[in-house]
């Protein structure tokens, strides 16, 4: 048996403990700056040049530096977005597949027509939040929301939507129930069209975003009686909010991106800090200015914006289910 001098023991001790210290910093820097080795593709469920597509590139213009890699949209259309959500489940959960998510997705899983269920994916930022506002025409006889609840209350008026079962539908019977009216729905097949079906009279009052009627709000052809939003919108600061009014209802459009759930911790908060890096800087600023949104009421990173998947998720699959849709 060797025997080791107690001065040379605690030596020894003395370096292995220096030297974990020393290298316990160089690991967690490590672990805490990790880095895609891939292309990341960000998945979309549209066709090109249409709004998910246009946010999504806007998106990669600042982001794929922060990442420091290329990025690339890949289109795999069909089934409300159930082919895209089939896709992303065959591919690994690295962070290297990243899809484009809109309120479609969430219809899409909340009716069963895709093999992805909600708690597959992990938000990791909002990229637009496009509120919806409660309008009429400026000319009709409607001037408050009481007016209009009090005449919904009465018989049920014709409030047009884009798509049954779509994100005003569902707007719209969240609404209702909290309002405790009835309403009849007019598809009109886009927030366009059911806006100019506002302007015409062939409707009593429809729910478009923002984007949509912000126009025809600054020029005086609607009028809005109330926004679904849980604060007033900055610039439309004389137009209440329905929680105001006593009705609980928030809706608004959006459009965001989500990994697969399974993917490192580390990796989703690196592409979330990325994208909303990326999303902050003035070229993606300025596109939703464009349409009439500001950065800071939309972008989010995972923390909010995963939580508000879920939360729309459910309020959806709930609606869907009371509309007899699922």
């Amino acid at each position: 048996m060797i025997t080791i001098p107690m001065s040379i023991s605690r030596l020894v001790s003395s370096i292995a403990l220096g030297a974990a210290v020393f290298a316990a910093p160089v690991s967690d820097a490590v672990a805490q700056e990790p880095k895609l080795d891939c292309t990341a593709q960000v998945v979309i469920h549209s066709k090109f040049g249409g709004g998910t597509d246009t946010t999504a590139r806007l998106m990669m213009v600042r982001t794929r530096r922060n990442l420091d890699t290329d990025m690339q949209v890949v289109a795999q259309r069909g089934g409300s977005g159930a082919k895209a959500q089939e896709y992303v489940l065959s591919r690994p959960a690295d962070g290297c597949t990243i899809m484009a998510l809109t309120q479609t997705h969430l219809y899409t899983i909340a009716r069963g027509k895709s093999e992805m269920k909600i708690d597959d994916m992990i938000g990791i930022a909002r990229a637009m939040d496009d509120p919806t506002f409660i309008a009429v025409n400026a000319k009709g006889k409607y001037k408050t929301i009481e007016d209009l609840v009090a005449a919904s209350k009465e018989a049920p008026l014709n409030w047009g939507v884009a798509q049954i079962g779509g994100t005003e539908h569902i707007g719209l019977a969240l609404f209702a129930k909290e309002a405790g009216i009835k309403f009849k729905v007019v598809p009109f097949g886009s927030g366009a069209q059911m806006v100019q079906a506002l302007l015409s009279g062939a409707i009593d009052a429809t729910l478009p975003n923002v984007s949509e009627a912000g126009s025809q709000v600054t020029d005086g052809a609607l009028l809005p009686l109330a926004v679904l939003a849980e604060k007033r919108l900055a610039d439309y600061p004389d137009v209440p909010t329905a929680m105001e009014k006593g009705i609980n209802a928030k809706t608004s459009t959006t459009r965001g991106y989500a990994v697969r759930a399974g993917t490192p911790q580390p990796i989703i908060d690196m592409l979330s800090k990325a994208l909303v890096k990326g999303m902050q800087h003035e070229v993606f600023a300025n596109y939703l200015k464009s349409a009439g949104l500001r950065v800071e009421d939309s972008v989010a990173g995972t923390e909010i914006w995963d939580k508000a998947l879920k939360e729309e998720y459910a309020k959806a699959s709930v609606a869907l289910d009371e509309l007899g849709l699922k």
